[in-house]
């Protein structure tokens, strides 16, 4: 099999990448990737001409995704919504009979209570963010986009959060920005975790969700399919792995001081995301272990201290510069897009 992955070089990409070399049915990935990157072509799905580099693949991986800049949800929208639109399209007209797309638990609709969800539950996400409402978009685009192309299988996996300690530096400024003291995440350094009544997640590790894409990449599947690991991740959860105590804090304290440092650039996620983030549904993987033998083989303790040790090491510091960003260039030399 020839397998073409947008996104090589992020945090799922690196695992998939890796998952699908080391599968025998893989006779060769070809990896795609905004920056540049050993073993990889330079490709940015917002503007390269896709179709001739998807030519001849068994299945195309769709991973490439922008969070940042949340100040400017103009640019992640044309990067990821229009960007993920020109990846399926090239897709077909290259005639691939596969393509996986990487969407998340944060496409799903809010539920009230923690009975968790299937892979029929409606995608409508949650409008007040950015990431939420990208990733709903798309969703709807592949329901139309599968009437109209029969013979494609479509995938569409649907991960919990997905950490792993190469990637926890890059993490830390996506969403806590350069005020979060990584290096001071350990174990009895941080006495106190608000516990925030109804928050909680659910996380996958990198290697899992890669063995999960390789599985529906090299398997007669299609459809969604849903993948995390357990337990749950809550504020007392996250208060045993720190060796912390819990103290009551309401959602609304959180939210405004969340907001607070928004507005004051202190950090870079949205209290949107924070509204999101209340709202997610928690997820049911029966299918994925069904259809696919597919079983987590990290739990959420392991996944979440592998990532907080990548913190305090500074695991997944520098990453190569991008190309100029084309579009942004413009609006700055014509005052498109100026903001007071």
């Amino acid at each position: 099999m020839r397998i073409v992955v947008t996104g090589a070089t992020g945090n799922i990409g690196t695992g998939v990448v890796a998952a699908l070399k080391a599968d025998p049915q893989v006779e060769k990935v070809v990896g795609l990737a905004r920056r540049p990157a050993e073993g990889v072509v330079a490709a940015d799905v917002e503007r390269a001409d896709l179709a001739p580099l998807f030519q001849g693949a068994d299945a195309v991986v769709h991973l490439a995704w922008l969070f940042q800049p949340t100040r400017r949800p103009e640019t992640t929208w044309r990067a990821n919504v229009l960007g993920s639109l020109r990846v399926f399209e090239a897709a077909a007209a290259a005639g691939v009979p596969k393509l996986v797309y990487s969407s998340s638990v944060g496409a799903y609709s809010p539920r009230v209570d923690d009975e968790p969800v299937t892979e029929d539950w409606p995608t409508h996400g949650w409008p007040g963010a950015a990431y939420t409402r990208e990733k709903s978009y798309v969703e709807r685009y592949l329901d139309a986009f599968e009437q109209r192309h029969p013979n494609l299988d479509v995938v569409r996996v649907r991960p919990a959060f997905v950490f792993q300690r190469a990637a926890a530096t890059a993490q830390r400024r996506l969403f806590g920005g350069p005020f979060v003291p990584g290096s001071l995440v350990r174990p009895g350094l941080i006495p106190l975790i608000p516990d925030v009544r109804g928050l909680r997640a659910q996380v996958v590790h990198t290697e899992d969700l890669a063995d999960a894409v390789r599985r529906v990449v090299t398997r007669p599947v299609k459809g969604p399919f849903n993948i995390a690991t357990g337990p749950v991740v809550d504020p007392k959860f996250a208060a045993e792995l720190l060796h912390a105590r819990t103290i009551p804090v309401p959602a609304g304290v959180v939210r405004t001081a969340v907001d607070a440092a928004w507005r004051l650039h202190a950090v870079p996620a949205t209290p949107g995301l924070f509204d999101a983030v209340m709202r997610l549904p928690l997820m049911d993987t029966s299918r994925a272990e069904s259809e696919l033998d597919w079983r987590p083989k990290h739990d959420a303790a392991y996944t979440l201290n592998e990532f907080l040790k990548g913190l305090r090491e500074g695991a997944g510091g520098d990453t190569a510069p991008l190309a100029p960003d084309e579009h942004r260039l413009h609006e700055i030399a014509t005052g498109v897009g100026k903001r007071p």
